[in-house]
């Protein structure tokens, strides 16, 4: 399904910020160009200029009849041109962390994870000083080692959060990227007999596995989450079930208001699904024999797959659909256990966690494929008839698809620092 494959607004100077953050966050005119495909690709780049010694072009008189001839273009590092990594002014520290609660796990998953822990510059210059800490986590079929991902004429996120540190744009934080990978592509960071317990495993294990291997401020109101589609769906939900833990979130096109989101795609998969009677065990037999996605259909029917396998397992771990695959009947009773996890539906019941975060910052294109702008607003509506405080919550429609928003992320992260600080 591809609500959810592929995988940060501005600060208060929305869409112009001065020229050092628009130059830290690798901004330049005009919007990103969206790149084709359906989430599966996640590319968590961004642009920027390359980080290392940038050799400055000779002066060329006013009178010159050639005034370019001796000058390199002039936003080639800027943009990001240089197809290698760049040095990062703090540091990454590459873990893997043993998990308990991911043993015996229904799919046979690795229950030993690799972590990416981002240390900003000063940190082991600081002696004792600790540190807000952000959690990043991903969209659908996201992997860890995803955030190292280049694309062309964009710098990886990983370089682009470096920046807004080096640059000074926000407070030190620790960065930490978390692994939530499963055999169908992702957990939704639940905790589901269909997949196992991710969100468990983010909160009772991670965020104290981190808090006691670095010098955090081990406490809600220095910890925040960000995430994008299905991240951003992560982003929204944790905070909500465990504000003990996390006191500002930030979501990019998070997936959300599931009746436009989710139930718009059951068509496509009967459709698809005629190739195979119907059955989409038989597809998954199938996609497991051959490369993966050279079938049109193949995004889609994972997604639902793996979605029904983190809101709608049964018992025994299988996964039950929400919808005949036949005829496209929703079965109302497993589309409900969908609908309990809409962050649109859960809010009301977790007001008072919501009421309590120091910051929710959400943003969406307004040309998103799978309509989570419309959605941003839904979510954002709901939390004001919570009784979220306005000023609590950072909300931006902007011109852009689901894909290669990657742009936002520094932004985002920056907000949530200087509301987590101090």
């Amino acid at each position: 399904m591809s609500i959810l494959l592929g995988l940060a607004a501005t600060l208060a100077w929305g869409d112009n910020p001065p020229a050092p953050l628009r130059l830290a966050w690798g901004m330049t005119p005009g919007p990103p160009r969206a790149v084709s495909g359906r989430r599966i690709a996640l590319m968590a780049c961004d642009q920027g200029y390359y980080a290392g010694s940038r050799p400055r072009a000779r002066p060329i008189p006013a009178d010159s009849p050639n005034p370019g001839a001796n000058r390199r273009p002039r936003d080639a590092y800027r943009d990001g041109m240089l197809p290698w990594s760049g040095d990062l002014a703090g540091r990454i520290d590459e873990r893997v962390i043993t998990s308990e609660l991911l043993k015996g796990n229904p799919l046979g998953d690795p229950w030993e994870r690799p972590i990416l822990v981002y240390l900003p510059p000063g940190y082991d210059d600081a002696g004792s000083g600790r540190f807000p800490s952000v959690y990043v986590i991903q969209g659908y079929t996201g992997q860890v080692t995803m955030w190292r991902n280049r694309t062309p004429f964009r710098r990886p996120f990983i370089e682009t959060a470096d920046q807004v540190f080096a640059s000074g744009a926000a407070p030190g934080a620790i960065v930490v990227y978390v692994d939530a990978w499963t055999s169908y592509g992702g957990s939704q960071y639940v905790d589901s007999a269909g997949t196992g317990r991710y969100h468990s495993y983010l909160c009772d294990e991670v965020v104290p596995w981190v808090d006691a291997n670095y010098r955090t401020l081990a406490d809600r109101e220095h910890r925040a989450i960000a995430g994008k589609s299905s991240g951003g769906f992560g982003a929204m939900i944790t905070p909500m079930l465990r504000p003990d833990l996390f006191g500002a979130l930030a979501t990019h096109a998070g997936d959300n208001l599931y009746e436009l989101c989710y139930r718009r795609e059951f068509g496509d998969c009967v459709r698809a699904l005629r190739e195979y009677d119907g059955d989409i065990w038989r597809w998954w037999d199938d996609f497991r024999s051959r490369v993966a996605f050279t079938k049109k259909a193949d995004q889609t029917l994972l997604g639902i797959l793996g979605v029904a396998a983190c809101f709608s397992a049964s018992d025994d771990g299988r996964p039950e659909l929400p919808f005949d695959p036949r005829t496209g009947v929703v079965r109302q009773e497993v589309w409900q256990r969908w609908l309990d996890w809409d962050p649109v539906k859960m809010v009301p019941g977790h007001a008072a966690a919501l009421c309590s975060l120091r910051g929710i910052w959400i943003d969406a294109g307004t040309a998103d494929e799978f309509y989570l702008d419309v959605g941003a607003q839904a979510f954002r509506a709901a939390l004001e008839a919570a009784g979220v405080r306005p000023e609590v919550i950072r909300f931006e429609l902007f011109e852009g698809a689901h894909g290669a928003i990657d742009y936002r992320y520094p932004m985002a992260l920056a907000w949530l620092c200087e509301r987590i600080s101090g």
